[in-house]
């Protein structure tokens, strides 16, 4: 055990919170499965789902470690080799999105052979924040051009947008918004960013406004989130308000110290309670304070991240920890949002709780990048303390022989010659 924690390399806060993120995970994803176990199974068992949780976060820290393994700047150029591959799995996916357990999951598709169901937008979207640290980060000798970028930027940005809108508006809402803080934190021009924002909103405005005008014309999800907004706005019952009510109940009956590991009572009755909500069945078993304690978690976390940022020797290093771990945490604070109705429903999961394979393994790939940085910045501190050892060893060696030098020419001056200079010639006489 000793010899696997000292090849862990990179920031060990950083590895620490994720381990107890996903050490915590196991206790809500095993309470919260017993209404699958019932429904599928005819029992409550949820043996077999807590071994399956078990095994997706194993093979996500084995994701990890691999990861965080390869030096950070190889994604510069990963980043735009898997561009390309990434925009034709979106079309794959739009085309082809699987059905799961009888409901749309177009924003899905299955891998062949293996059964394993994947969500191509949260690949895209590592993909996408790593392409544009790259070209942020690109020394130039001319200042940017909105021409420039345009093609070279904003282009891939836009097509990437347009590819995951139509299945999934809060992963492509997300995304934007994670890139316009690229944007402004790599120092793009501030009245671009002005002008990229006001086409993004005039082209969701277009794209919703001709959706309502044509319903059923879209294929996918489309219907699905114009009406979750809809409701949200408005006071229509819908399904969506159902697992709303079934949330805060969870959340109103844990109190301050909740009702205990596995003794939720709205589990049985909240869809997607060990995914999408189960935020509120961590309330309702461990009340407000682990509530609290899960968001807090999430905001030292959020710390340090800022601090790698900080850290990072290079100014790609500082947008990849900020556009690979911010969205990490903004995905679980618009999770928990939804459980207590602040935003519509959005089907984004709790990172590193939730169940899900495909999720977790993400979320590992974009913190192996990250933990690669620090990797990176950890490495130069060693050389530069073994360089400096280095130096004063070698100080010390020259000190020692300027020393001993000077003690032997003290010794040459010092000897005294007691001879008479006229004993010859007393000898003589």
């Amino acid at each position: 055990m000793k010899e696997l924690i000292h090849s862990l390399k990179g920031d060990k806060v950083i590895w620490a919170f994720v381990a107890l993120l996903a050490l915590f995970s196991f206790m809500p994803v095993f309470s919260a499965s017993s209404n699958l176990a019932y429904m599928r199974h005819g029992s409550g068992n949820a043996l077999t789902y807590l071994l399956k949780h078990g095994a997706q976060v194993f093979v996500g820290f084995f994701i990890l470690y691999k990861i965080h393994k390869v030096p950070y700047h190889y994604f510069r150029t990963i980043s735009r080799l898997l561009l390309p591959v990434v925009w034709l799995l979106l079309i794959y996916t739009l085309l082809k999105g699987t059905v799961i357990e009888g409901a749309n999951a177009s924003r899905w598709i299955q891998i062949p052979f293996i059964g394993i169901t994947f969500q191509t937008s949260t690949l895209a979207s590592i993909v996408l924040y790593v392409f544009v640290a790259r070209y942020l980060s690109k020394t130039r000798e001319t200042p940017i051009t909105f021409q420039s970028s345009l093609w070279e930027l904003w282009t891939s940005v836009f097509i990437t947008l347009i590819l995951i809108l139509p299945a999934n508006l809060s992963t492509a809402a997300l995304i934007f918004s994670m890139v316009m803080m690229l944007a402004f934190i790599g120092k793009y021009p501030l009245k671009y960013i002005g002008i990229i924002i006001g086409a993004g909103i005039i082209g969701l405005t277009f794209f919703i406004l001709v959706a309502k005008a044509f319903p059923g014309a879209f294929p996918n999800r489309v219907d699905t989130w114009i009406a979750r907004i809809d409701n949200f706005t408005s006071d229509k019952p819908d399904e969506d308000d159902y697992q709303i009510e079934k949330a805060k109940i969870a959340i109103a009956s844990g109190g301050i110290y909740g009702l205990g590991p596995g003794k939720s009572v709205q589990k049985n009755f909240l869809p997607q309670s060990s995914s999408d909500f189960i935020y509120a069945i961590i309330v309702e078993e461990y009340g407000l304070l682990g509530g609290l304690l899960v968001l807090g978690l999430y905001l030292l976390l959020l710390f340090r991240f800022v601090v790698a940022a900080h850290k990072a020797n290079s100014l790609f290093g500082k947008l990849v920890v900020i556009g690979l771990g911010f969205p990490i945490i903004f995905q679980a604070m618009t999770n928990m949002a939804v459980a207590v109705e602040l935003l519509p429903v959005t089907g984004q999961t709790l990172p590193l709780i939730s169940s899900g394979g495909s999720s977790i393994w993400m979320t590992c790939i974009a913190l192996g990048i990250i933990l690669s940085v620090t990797k990176k910045d950890e490495e130069i501190a060693e050389e530069q303390a073994e360089k400096q050892k280095r130096e004063d060893a070698l100080q010390k060696l020259i000190d020692k022989q300027l020393k001993e030098d000077e003690e032997t020419e003290q010794e040459d001056f010092s000897i005294e010659d007691k001879t008479n200079p006229l004993e010859p010639i007393l000898k003589r006489s």
